[in-house]
């Protein structure tokens, strides 16, 4: 493997080169062009930060530019000739790569690059920023809009689906191309910001629509905007009396943590209520340098909450998402959502079944606190919305008592209390809670012990 700095073009931070990715291996029937893959002889761990990483793949560069936000930006892998300098691909990955990048093209920073083990064919990082020739393979699987935001944008770049929130598309530009991204469809389109009329637009519709109180910020990532250009539009928002949270959904704390400085801090803590959502998708993303762009959010009185989306052959186990919410609170973030990845077009071999969502779920309840445990939730086609699934601890239930199965796979009777007149309450004696033994055979309930209900706990993949 060739070790290069960064010694390609710089990109300017309003381009897009459109170009391709790599191979990846997926369980399902159909096969890529080609499948060798060429392992360099190098370290078997993965590196636990940027630390092993920046100096294998860009070594020469100073720390000033590495930490450097707009550098980092300016330097994003986005060709195949940049990536064949950094990780090791075979010819027929190579090919593979220019198929890919005809229509989902390639931006990786170099900082999330850092974090890939080149020698794991499967890396969870890779999986995510590298394209694979699924995306084409398996490309009559799901839809361009599975959302439905084009029929929900009352003006350009607004969307407005629930009668108190409406979403701010401001950008479709991102500092890195997620694979398996909800906006995919706007890959193809060229790189744009919206006008300052076009934002006029949107503050118009808010301050005629008195119901709107919750404004989210989203691209692209709003933060590629510069922070003055984000100020004057936070600014504004803020002038509109019933507009009472300000939320912004952005990935730069996992993919740029550069990004989070001092600047960007100083001006979101002027504009509050301001909530910040990120997407954590694995324990790895969670550096000391992502921890540290969340702590000075955090410092800044923004809440940070994480919206993980299920990935498969990246987060989708128990171990790997316990590991994630205990990495993201002990850096002070909160586990919010896990998503069942959309219905998107180029995104069918990430997604797993809703089944394993819930078994995740089912899985860490009882064995780390309730404050780890995001919702699980389905976000439905044609603009229905979220709609979070559980799993189900709920055997039976009528007015006077429920029969519940806990995380240990136990019984109990629990009393339902329903609202009695007086004279009821003195003479009508309330069923008893408490565990369940002697119904148990009868209702053939499949009951468990603790080692028997959890033994697979760990892995749940169909």
């Amino acid at each position: 493997m060739k070790t290069s700095s960064v010694a390609f073009k710089s990109q300017d931070s309003h381009t897009l080169e459109k170009i391709p990715s790599l191979n990846c291996q997926s369980t399902d029937t159909e096969e890529p062009p080609g499948k060798s893959f060429i392992i360099s002889n190098i370290e078997e761990e993965p590196p636990s930060c940027t630390t092993n990483g920046r100096y294998r793949f860009f070594w020469d560069v100073s720390d000033a530019s590495w930490k450097d936000w707009k550098w980092q930006f300016r330097n994003r892998i986005t060709s195949l000739e940049q990536l064949i300098q950094l990780l090791p691909l075979s010819v027929e990955e190579q090919a593979q790569i220019q198929t890919v990048a005809k229509r989902y093209p390639l931006s990786i920073t170099p900082y999330y690059l850092s974090l890939i083990n080149p020698s794991d064919p499967n890396d969870p990082i890779k999986k995510q920023s590298v394209p694979c020739i699924h995306e084409i393979t398996m490309s009559s699987f799901g839809m361009e809009d599975p959302l439905a935001e084009k029929e929900d944008s009352v003006v350009p770049g607004l969307v407005h689906r629930y009668p108190d929130r409406a979403l701010m598309v401001l950008t479709d530009i991102c500092p890195m191309l997620c694979r398996h991204c909800t906006r995919k469809r706007e890959w193809r389109h060229g790189a744009w910001t919206r006008t300052d009329d076009q934002i006029e637009a949107m503050l118009d519709y808010f301050r005629q629509h008195t119901a709107i109180r919750d404004v989210i910020l989203s691209g692209g990532d709003p933060l590629t905007l510069s922070t003055s250009h984000l100020e004057t539009i936070i600014a504004k928002i803020r002038q509109i009396k019933h507009i009472e949270i300000i939320r912004i959904g952005s990935r730069f704390p996992v993919v740029l943590p550069q990004r989070i400085d001092d600047e960007l801090c100083n001006m979101l803590s002027k504009y509050g209520p301001i909530w910040f959502n990120t997407h954590f998708n694995h324990p790895r993303e969670v550096t000391p340098e992502a921890a540290a762009a969340c702590d000075k959010l955090v410092r800044a009185g923004v809440p940070v909450n994480n919206q993980t989306v299920l990935l498969r052959g990246i987060n989708d186990s128990v171990e790997i998402q316990t590991k994630l919410a205990h990495a993201l609170l002990k850096a002070k973030v909160r586990p919010y959502y896990l998503f069942q990845c959309d219905e998107v077009q180029g995104t069918e071999h990430l997604r797993t079944s809703v089944d394993v969502g819930i078994k995740i779920i089912e899985g860490m309840r009882g064995h780390t606190s309730g404050l780890a445990i995001p919702n699980f939730v389905v976000d439905l086609v044609e603009g229905g919305g979220k709609v979070p699934l559980n799993p189900n601890y709920v055997l039976s239930m009528n007015d006077s008592e429920l029969l519940l199965q806990n995380y240990e796979g136990k019984v109990y009777r629990y009393r339902n209390p329903k609202t009695r007149n007086r004279k009821e309450e003195a003479v009508a004696a309330p069923p008893v809670s408490g565990v369940v033994e002697s119904l148990l055979e009868d209702a053939a309930l499949p009951v468990k012990t603790k080692g028997e209900a959890h033994a697979d706990r760990v892995i749940v993949r169909p």
